[in-house]
C-alpha cells in the first residue's frame, strides 16, 4: 500500500501541492542566504583590518625613508 493520496498517484498536482512546496524551497534558500551573510561580514570585516594594517605599514615605513636627520656640530 503506498501512503500517498490517490490524486497524486494518478500525477495530478493541486494548487496546495505547489504552494507548500515552493514554501519549503523557500525557506531553505532562506536560511542558506542567512549564513552567507554571516560568512560574508567575516570576511569583509578580515578584509578590512588587512587592508588598514597594510596601509599602515606602508605609510609608516615610507615616512622614515623620507625623514630627513639633521646633525648639530659645535665647532
Amino acid at each position: 500500500m503506498n501512503a500517498l493520496p490517490k490524486d497524486e498517484l494518478q500525477g495530478h498536482i493541486s494548487p496546495r501541492d505547489l504552494e507548500s512546496k515552493l514554501r519549503e524551497l523557500q525557506g531553505d534558500i532562506e536560511s542558506a542566504g542567512d549564513e552567507a551573510k554571516s560568512y560574508a561580514m567575516i570576511v569583509g570585516a578580515v578584509a578590512v583590518v588587512a587592508i588598514v594594517s597594510v596601509a599602515y605599514f606602508f605609510g609608516r615605513r615610507k615616512g622614515k625613508k623620507r625623514t630627513t636627520v639633521v646633525e648639530v656640530r659645535r665647532i
